[in-house]
């Protein structure tokens, strides 16, 4: 049996979720527990706070833990990233007034810093040569310059808004963030087997992301110039219709790139494209 740490709430537990859901992993939610066990799968999940993740795995207490790499990297605790997840990302930057000119990070020197993550701060402060005057605060970071208790603020940011609600502006960026799975060290062999079908698992689920397959239908002699169009995977399949002189293709397409290629494939001769989409795709 494997245990795993996960944020108790929050985006976060919502995409790890969301995660072992795609993964076929059956967690029930509707009674909250501090541990429960999946009904499929060698699996127990503890429910935590972010911040308690680290320690718990790095003592043992679980096995593995999914958590955001700055509260991974500010807790320094003894315990190796296994995968990415790419997911809750967010990045960890520097803020001031929005009214005050910025010239580069000698203005932090001597300026009193308000954040949650004093340990990376201290890190890239020391790092750049900056002295500054670290001031620990847990909870609403942000509102601290308006209230007199720092100079600026050092945070998580998303989409920004929230420095913009406060007057503030955002002028370095020092970490970007994700999701990470992370685990003890000396798991047993019988514990690595399961990690290792966990993350077949979430591999799958991660390679499917953004992916559409496509199926359509093309003249044979525009075969060449429509093939060389498609940035598959691997070479696309290519079938024989009933129809004389067409045949069909399969691929798989980014979600990026989706409407430019299609509209090629188009002005090609391709009809009858049919999109649909990927749930999980085994590389």
């Amino acid at each position: 049996m494997l245990r795993i740490a996960v944020q108790s709430k929050g985006r976060l537990f919502d995409d790890t979720m969301a995660l072992l859901t795609e993964a076929d992993i059956k967690v029930s939610t509707s009674k909250r527990t501090l541990l429960t066990q999946a009904s499929n799968f060698p699996m127990e999940v503890l429910f935590l706070r972010d911040d308690d993740i680290p320690q718990s795995v790095a003592s043992g207490v679980a096995d593995l833990g999914i958590v955001g790499e700055n509260e991974f990297a500010e807790r320094k605790e003894n315990a190796e990233i296994i995968y990415n997840l790419g997911f809750s990302k967010c990045r960890l930057s520097l803020a001031i007034h929005k009214e005050e000119e910025y010239n580069g990070i000698e203005w932090f020197e001597n300026k009193k810093i308000a954040t949650s993550y004093p340990n990376i701060l201290k890190d890239f402060l020391n790092k750049n040569h900056i002295q500054a005057d670290i001031h620990v605060i847990t909870g609403s970071v942000e509102i601290a310059p308006g209230i007199g208790l720092s100079d600026a603020i050092f945070d998580i940011v998303s989409s920004g808004s929230t420095l913009i609600s406060n007057n503030l502006k955002e002028v370095e960026v020092v970490m970007q963030s994700e999701a990470v799975l992370i685990g003890t060290p000396g798991l047993s062999q019988e514990k690595k087997e399961i990690l290792n079908e966990l993350l077949f698992r979430i591999k799958a689920v991660k390679a499917a992301e953004d992916k559409k397959y496509i199926l359509m239908n093309a003249p044979n002699d525009k075969l060449h110039e429509i093939l060389n169009a498609l940035p598959g995977i691997k070479s696309p399949t290519v079938m024989p219709l009933a129809t004389e002189g067409w045949s069909s293709i399969h691929t798989v397409l980014d979600q990026k790139r989706f409407w430019e290629i299609i509209g090629k494939l188009k002005s090609l001769g391709a009809q009858g494209i049919l999109v649909l989409p990927i749930e999980k795709m085994i590389l």
